[in-house]
């Protein structure tokens, strides 16, 4: 039986570096946003690293086996179907893939008690999914690093 994506990325040997490159990834594509929604965007970022220090690390390490555990069905049929680029794979299935994973912080946000990181988060939840679709290339890249 072939191990589960969780148990392939999610290795010790693997925490550190996949925590750091998830941080790269949402630093670059929240730097890459412009114009309007952009601005909520950057501004909830900036709320939740400025009242909640060390949260953003701490939301990163979290929140990591939710993802790989949403991720999980559409990797065993990425796989199935003959790998290639799992970013390509997750960015034909956007919305049900950005939907997954959205229940992922959907679910954090409604257990937190920093009021500020739930209220910034609310407040870019409306667009979060077209938000998401962006990066899944991004993420499935990742993903596809870290299961080897």
């Amino acid at each position: 039986m072939a191990s589960s994506l969780e148990d392939t990325v999610l290795t010790e040997q693997n925490w550190s570096p996949l925590v750091a490159d998830v941080k790269a990834l949402v630093d670059s594509e929240v730097a890459g946003k412009s114009g309007v929604t952009a601005t909520g965007i950057k501004v909830a970022y900036k709320a939740v690293n400025a009242f909640a220090p060390g949260y953003y690390q701490q939301a990163v390490e979290t929140i990591l086996p939710g993802i790989v555990g949403r991720l999980e069905p559409f990797w065993a049929d990425f796989t199935a179907a003959g790998g290639g680029s799992f970013g390509d794979y997750l960015a034909k299935r956007g919305d049900e893939a950005a939907e997954a994973l959205l229940a992922v912080t959907d679910d954090m946000a409604g257990r937190s008690d920093k009021t500020a990181v739930v209220k910034a988060y609310q407040s870019v939840r409306g667009g979060a999914v077209k938000n998401v679709e962006a990066a899944l290339p991004g993420l499935g890249a990742l993903v596809q690093k870290y299961a080897g």
